[in-house]
């Protein structure tokens, strides 16, 4: 057999020596669960190979953005410097801090000191800093979430000028805030973690049905994070397996052979090229995906695609926006692109929006998901209008599926996001 290519070949090649000897009576789908869940993810290769990055807890908003921002990565997690030396992962760590949770944490502040919460009197710094960028109303619903102003479907309310992240990022209230100061707006407390000797098919499973992003890898009665999963770093294996016999098996089905439910364009959540990119990001967080499709003027075809890792560039190059008097998702997709040119930057924003048919077989897709480093694909017809979107994660939940009472108390302990989370 070919030597493996890559440390994540190595893990497809080990799948395919006990999908070999595997019971002949199990099913694939049977194998496949079988394979992945005698292979510990320890046995993952490390995304970070020297070390995983960490934040400190008194690092400032700002600091934290350039952290994130300087390492390439759209999220970390928070060590507590008031930690001692010996505690254990649980008391060492608060939380894990992404772009998006910064921007959401920020407006729903400005949106405090308009209302006149508590602690945003005249004089405060969050009032001081309102008084610059004026109103940008939210408002909150009894789950929890922030949605903008009286009307979520308000255009005028989900807008604000080009100037606004500029004056912002500017402010001595993002410059002096703590990342710590916010961790009752992280989605875990500290954070869902695997430990080493859990499975593969935990892993799987977590990341598709329990919509996890990433998973921080410990040890048992461990003190540091060993390892941080990503999606990315998943669909990357999975490319690499192509060839072998299990991946084969599965991997050249058709996209509609697999029953993968293919949303209907009048059910696909999306916003129209003029309007406010803000009212993107929200709905993102309001509808729980991680990206959505920008319409042209006619709304039957894709002009681009803004996934939640965008609003990185609102906080890390918010200059490229100041001339604009309001920030479209036209404009956003634009100011990017023009920014990402100049830098030299890689990024999925750079290309036309990536498409597959429902011909196309899950081979290809994962392929052009690993390839130009997206975790959304849109359907569309021959015409080229957009009839739908397929994940990463409805791709995985057609790779293994979850046993009876698999989990049992997988989630005793962890904290949800907390009543008052703004994110």
């Amino acid at each position: 057999m070919e030597s493996p290519r890559s440390p994540e070949a190595e893990i497809g090649h080990r799948v395919e020596d006990l999908w070999e000897v595997a019971e002949p009576q199990l099913s694939p789908s049977e194998k496949l669960n079988s394979c992945f869940e005698d292979i510990p993810v320890a046995s993952f290769p490390r995304t970070h190979p020297s070390q995983v990055i960490e934040i400190p807890s008194d690092a400032s908003l700002a600091e934290t953005v350039e952290i994130l921002s300087k390492n390439k990565i759209l999220s970390a997690p928070i060590r507590n410097v008031e930690a001692p030396e010996d505690a254990s992962w649980m008391d060492k760590y608060i939380g894990i801090v992404e772009f998006a949770g910064i921007a959401m944490w920020l407006l729903s502040q400005s949106d405090a000191a308009v209302n006149g919460t508590v602690g945003s009197g005249a004089g405060s710094p969050v009032s001081n800093l309102v008084s610059r960028l004026g109103s940008f109303t939210f408002r909150r619903t009894s789950s929890g979430r922030v949605e903008t102003a009286t009307d979520f479907e308000s255009d005028e309310a989900a807008s604000v000028g080009g100037s606004f992240f500029e004056t912002l990022t500017s402010s001595e209230f993002y410059k002096n805030t703590k990342v710590g100061d916010i961790s009752g707006s992280f989605r875990w407390a500290p954070f869902l973690a695997l430990q080493t000797s859990d499975t593969f098919l935990t892993m799987l499973l977590l990341l598709s049905k329990y919509r996890m992003k990433s998973l921080p890898v410990v040890e048992v009665g461990g003190d540091k994070i060993e390892n941080i999963i990503t999606q990315s770093s998943v669909v990357h294996m999975l490319a690499e397996c192509v060839g072998l016999s299990w991946f084969e098996s599965w991997g050249t089905k058709k996209l509609s052979e697999l029953g993968l439910p293919i949303m209907k364009p009048s059910k696909l959540v999306k916003v129209n090229e003029d309007q406010p990119v803000l009212k993107a990001f929200q709905l993102m967080r309001e509808k729980g995906v991680g990206g959505l499709p920008v319409m042209d003027t006619s709304g039957a075809k894709a002009i681009g695609n803004i996934s939640i890792r965008d609003v990185q560039y609102l906080l890390t190059a918010p200059k490229i926006y100041k001339e604009h008097r309001s920030i479209t998702t036209k404009d956003f997709l634009s100011a990017v692109r023009h920014h990402l040119q100049e830098q030299c930057e890689a990024s999925p924003l750079l290309h036309d929006v990536i498409t597959c048919k429902k011909d196309d077989t899950i081979k290809d897709i994962i392929l052009k998901l690993d390839s130009e480093k997206i975790h959304r694909i849109y359907v569309v017809d021959d015409k080229g209008n957009t009839e739908g979107v397929i994940t990463l994660r409805d791709i995985i939940s057609k790779l293994v599926h979850e046993p009876r009472h698999y989990f049992g108390d997988f989630f005793d302990g962890v904290v949800p996001l907390p009543a008052n989370s703004t994110v």
